[in-house]
């Protein structure tokens, strides 16, 4: 990893830091790029599949539970929700604990979307990481896992 000479320098380690945080930022644009083209391609912007996503694997959750796992705020997800009900993809139902709160739950249509979806999706994430050996895919998962733990 070397710096170009015209720029400045702000210590080894922190030049280091900041260009690899550079590489990790173009990655995850890349991918995330062609990801949100084939999900637009599906018909959802990428919030809407997240959404999808997340109660396809976990289930029925609260807005908050949502908001926590797709790393995004409330408002956003509210907002997302609504769409996805006027879809047709989801429905809410009130809680048996607490009749205030709302729980999200995916509807028949909505699983036979991201149900559809997800195969190529998956295959999709599969090829971008082809590049890598089976080791150099664990080591690139335990260090960024390691990174983010330490935040």
């Amino acid at each position: 990893m070397k710096l170009r000479s015209d720029v400045k320098s702000y210590g080894e380690r922190t030049d280091k830091s900041m260009q690899t945080w550079i590489q990790i930022v173009r990655a995850f644009t890349k991918i995330r790029n062609k990801e949100l083209k084939y999900i637009n391609e599906c018909g959802l912007t990428m919030n809407q599949f997240e959404v999808l996503e997340v109660l396809y694997h976990r289930g029925d959750l609260q807005i908050g539970s949502i908001t926590k796992l797709i790393m995004s705020t409330p408002g956003n997800v509210t907002v997302v929700v609504k769409n996805l009900l006027r879809d047709g993809f989801v429905q809410t139902l009130p809680s048996p604990e607490d009749s205030r709160v709302r729980i999200v739950s995916i509807t028949e249509s909505g699983r036979a979307l991201i149900g559809g979806m997800f195969g190529k999706h998956a295959a999709n994430l599969k090829s971008y990481f082809d590049v890598l050996s089976e080791e150099e895919l664990v080591t690139l998962y335990d260090l960024l896992r390691k990174l983010q733990k330490a935040q």
